[in-house]
């Protein structure tokens, strides 16, 4: 594939075309989306290049809105999927060959194997989330051998970025500790915009979760346990299909089934309580949409929701049943602590704002052209895994 030179490149400090890649489920979406639109207020164009499923309908809606954003779509499968590397194989002579033909000033990855690519510029990489700190988290062991390419493969691409980010301290430390030292890297975290999660005009009696029962990460499931104790009614909003085929039911909390997001605000903005008992979360993007709704929050205590969260909100043990029903009964029952604990979480909240992050990132694009033009050199290659 030939790279085209007919666009000479900016001068250092001006950024105005940004290629980012996205997948189309779970959370990356919305962040690409309202990045994209922060970014589109200072001036920079962004194209989406989507992997994963096609998108949807509304999500096709929710992406016209946001000011001069391009998308490009394929549905080559994820990294983290079941043996992918074929897909990311092909996948990557796409994005270059986009490349070539947005010829962006700055190549932004919300993925971590495509940045062994030979990209002009080096790229920046986002790490939302990896498969074996998720399995450490969730399953309190060390990932299967299954996983040595996905290690490798991961490893070769945050070696290759010039910078590097996470959400949250605690998902920056969790790279470096599964992949190794990062070049350059940084956190910033992520954003909502106030005006989407409205505080209703009266908190109803009731406790809210996202999520889907069978999602071992969020553990959505131990509100099963809790709400036959309760003495308001739980709700989950989130898929109800099950992966492997079938309907998920429940006996105990009220499911509402996938929600637009217009939907979810709303339920946000009624609820007086938001429960996310997670063990794994590296930022939590709907404990930050409940809390600018005006939600108390009840959180797992893991080290990265505490980090955002600090004193702003409840924590309990992850697989401590009791300790989430009493943290629950607590709020419930005292109305002068919930109320308080929802004016601390929703300052909390507001200090995440999208023109704080959209400022970061266009910081850390200029820091990282600069180094670009600085050409470092790479670091060694590394042994092939087997």
């Amino acid at each position: 594939m030939k790279a085209s030179t007919d666009r000479a490149a900016p001068p250092s400090g001006e950024v105005r075309r940004v290629l980012m890649t996205t997948d189309t489920v779970g959370g990356v979406w919305t962040y690409a989306l309202e990045l994209s639109r922060a970014l589109a207020s200072r001036g920079v164009s962004v194209t989406l290049a989507t992997m994963g499923p096609p998108l949807t309908e509304a999500q096709w809606a929710e992406a016209r809105i946001v000011p001069g954003l391009g998308v490009e779509q394929s549905t080559w499968q994820l990294e983290w999927m079941d043996d992918p590397w074929e897909d990311v194989k092909a996948a990557g002579d796409w994005l270059l060959e986009l490349e070539s033909r947005v010829q962006p000033d700055v190549v932004h990855l919300n993925g971590y194997c495509h940045g062994a690519l030979p990209w002009k510029r080096k790229p920046l990489i986002v790490g939302h989330s990896c498969v074996l700190s998720w399995w450490e988290a969730v399953k309190g062991e060390q990932a299967p051998e299954r996983y040595s390419r996905y290690r490798w493969e991961v490893t070769r691409g945050l070696r290759a970025a010039g910078h590097v980010v996470a959400p949250s301290t605690a998902m920056l430390q969790a790279l470096v500790t599964h992949y190794g030292p990062l070049r350059s890297a940084g956190v910033i975290p992520n954003a909502r915009r106030p005006e989407d999660f409205p505080p209703g005009n009266v908190r109803e009696p009731l406790i809210l979760a996202v999520g889907r029962l069978w999602d071992e990460a969020k553990n959505v499931s131990m509100l099963e346990s809790v709400a036959p104790r309760l003495d308001w009614p739980v709700l989950v909003a989130g898929d109800m299909r099950h992966p492997s085929g079938g309907e998920v039911r429940s006996r105990c909390v009220r499911m509402l089934g996938r929600l637009s997001p217009r939907e979810l605000a709303g339920h946000m903005g009624r609820a007086s309580i938001f429960a996310l008992p997670a063990r794994y979360e590296p930022f939590g993007l709907s404990a930050l949409e409940a809390a600018l709704a005006g939600c108390a929050l009840v959180l797992g205590d893991i080290p990265s929701l505490r980090e955002i969260w600090e004193d702003a909100a409840v924590f309990v043990p992850p697989d401590d049943t009791d300790m989430l029903m009493r943290a629950l009964r607590r709020l419930v029952t005292e109305p002068v602590l919930c109320n308080r604990m929802s004016t601390l979480a929703r300052t909390r909240a507001l200090r995440f704002s999208p023109d704080r992050q959209a400022d970061a990132y266009l910081a850390a694009y200029v820091d990282l052209d600069r180094a670009s033009r600085a050409a470092t050199p790479a670091p060694p290659p590394l042994a092939k895994a087997t």
